[in-house]
């Protein structure tokens, strides 16, 4: 058995939490209303264990897997996917078995990565496409929803080239969600800028950034900005002082272009809103070498 109904009942309602709240999705109050299958509420994942599979399932496969902030497992990157570790245990643990059913059964399931303490990113569908007892782990990787948009069907990604993209995709994604997760709030969820509350529109902007020596995705080198901010920090078009003062570029200074402009110069000279400890607070050296760059493109 295969639970191929119960799955699609399972990614079609996962899909309408990530329209409600975004990539990211809270346990509390949005994974934990469960999805509805035959009259009955079937749970998602459960979060105190990694590899779930429903009492709903008639099948022997695992429904979702699942890595918590602080995980206990070693679970790491490859260039093809997630290596996702067994739960602790003998390989005939319940648990470990489902995990090895999913892959001899090749069913889709979900896997969610914790971004932060109580908040998942669901990627589906995703395979375990290889497993190795001995090393006490398997390889998941993302796949595709494909067809129209009412009847989507799950499909594996069979082109290697196309399957390294989209993992490349996924992982940068993944990234900058757990950034995100830990520089948020750490900014009490507010714009460091202009105070803005509203968390769907924060960001976590790099102060050097990801490629670049000494861009790590630590707090310290992060600056939670509200999208408009985040991308005129990522042009040089605003930018921030080793002593936290915000300054604005001469050519936004100089131009005139109605009432959001006048705003945004408004921030010219004013304090960062950094957070309360001192070792959250940005990186006074990334910022005077980001400081540069704006000085050197703004004259």
């Amino acid at each position: 058995m295969r639970d191929e109904g119960l799955r699609s009942s399972c990614f079609a309602q996962l899909a309408i939490l990530c329209a409600e709240f975004g990539d990211d999705v809270p346990y509390r109050g949005g994974l934990d209303r469960r999805f509805a299958f035959r009259g009955e509420r079937v749970p998602y994942l459960t979060p105190a264990k990694g590899i779930f599979r429903a009492r709903a399932q008639r099948g022997p496969a695992a429904l979702s897997v699942n890595t918590s902030a602080n995980s206990p497992y070693d679970d790491e990157e490859t260039d093809d996917g997630f290596l996702y570790a067994y739960q602790a245990g003998g390989i005939e643990h319940p648990d470990n078995v489902a995990l090895r059913r999913a892959y001899e059964l090749q069913v889709p399931i979900v896997y969610f990565i914790a971004t932060r303490p109580g908040w998942y990113r669901p990627e589906f569908p995703c395979w375990v496409t290889r497993i190795d007892d001995a090393a006490r782990h398997v390889l998941i990787e993302r796949g595709a929803m494909a067809g129209s948009l009412d009847e989507q069907e799950p499909r594996r990604i069979e082109d290697p080239i196309e399957r390294r993209y989209v993992f490349r995709e996924t992982r940068v994604r993944v990234h900058q969600a757990r950034f995100r997760g830990r520089v948020v709030p750490a900014y009490r969820s507010r714009c460091a800028m202009c105070r803005l509350k509203e968390v769907r529109l924060l960001d976590a902007a790099h102060i050097i950034g990801d490629p670049e020596s000494r861009g790590d995705p630590v707090v310290a080198n992060g600056l939670c900005l509200c999208s408009i901010h985040h991308r005129a920090f990522d042009k040089d078009l605003v930018g921030v002082s080793p002593d936290y003062e915000v300054r604005v570029s001469r050519e936004l200074l100089e131009d005139e272009d109605g009432p959001m402009l006048e705003l945004l110069k408004g921030f010219h000279g004013q304090r960062l809103d950094v957070p309360r400890s001192a070792g959250l607070r940005p990186d006074r050296e990334r910022l005077a070498e980001r400081f540069e760059r704006f000085v050197a493109r703004a004259s």
